[in-house]
């Protein structure tokens, strides 16, 4: 049985317009541009899997690839100290790759017709063993050019990094929505894909630091955002 279609609510960034003496507030710039980029490359993930679904390539098999090639990224890193610019970018491509297998995966299974609750489990399983994957690479990394503050700011980014994740979970299981915030996974593979490919010129521990603040910003959002709805369903 196919277990990779992403069977979650669809992601709308956008922040729901709160009324307050007859005033809406407007939709947060930052917000609209989030849904924007959001909602653009689900449709292109859409359109580009329509000549696949025809095809006998199963989203197993996407997902597969995917946490497969973002594993060999992180162990393209560790072989830093051997030439920089060409690990470094090497694994920022292959771990690029990685992530878009895993978009697609999920926009197959939508298009084919395969999504189930199985598979949205182990597809955003299989997102976290990617990402820590690749991370306790850039803390190993740190670690060997002696960097130990980046050490544990890169602990620091896996802790909030699932915790993203975690927080979001939760709120569905309650029937709340819990996908807002600055730091989604797109997000995160944006930043570590930059910082890569900036490291050999010592862009990596900024890099990570600053995916480390995004997480938890975005953790505390999603729990002040579910205790904004939980206030306003018992004050009804």
């Amino acid at each position: 049985m196919p277990f990779n279609g992403r069977n979650r609510p669809p992601v709308d960034a956008q922040q729901e317009t709160v009324e307050d003496g007859g005033t809406v507030t407007p939709v947060s710039r930052a917000a609209a541009i989030k849904d924007g980029y959001t909602t653009g490359a689900r449709t292109l993930a859409s359109r580009s899997v329509v000549s696949l679904a025809r095809t006998r390539i199963t989203p197993n098999a996407l997902t597969a690839g995917g946490v497969t090639l973002c594993a060999l990224a992180s162990i393209l890193v560790v072989f830093e100290d051997r030439n920089e610019i060409l690990f470094f970018w090497l694994a920022a491509v292959v771990f690029v790759v990685g992530s878009l297998l895993d978009i697609l995966d999920g926009a197959l299974a939508r298009a084919g017709g395969k999504t189930t609750p199985f598979g949205a489990f182990i597809d955003s399983t299989t997102d976290r063993v990617s990402e820590g994957f690749m991370l306790a690479a850039i803390a190993f990394v740190l670690a060997r050019q002696d960097h130990p503050v980046f050490v544990a700011v890169t602990t620091l980014a896996v802790a909030g990094s699932f915790l993203v994740s975690y927080t979001r979970a939760r709120a569905e299981a309650l029937g709340l929505r819990g996908d807002v915030g600055i730091g989604s996974r797109a997000e995160r593979v944006v930043v570590i894909t930059a910082g890569l490919v900036l490291a050999p010129w010592g862009v990596l521990g900024w890099a990570i630091a600053l995916l480390a603040a995004t997480a938890w910003i975005t953790v505390v959002q999603r729990v002040l955002h579910v205790r904004k709805q939980l206030m306003e369903a018992n004050s009804r």
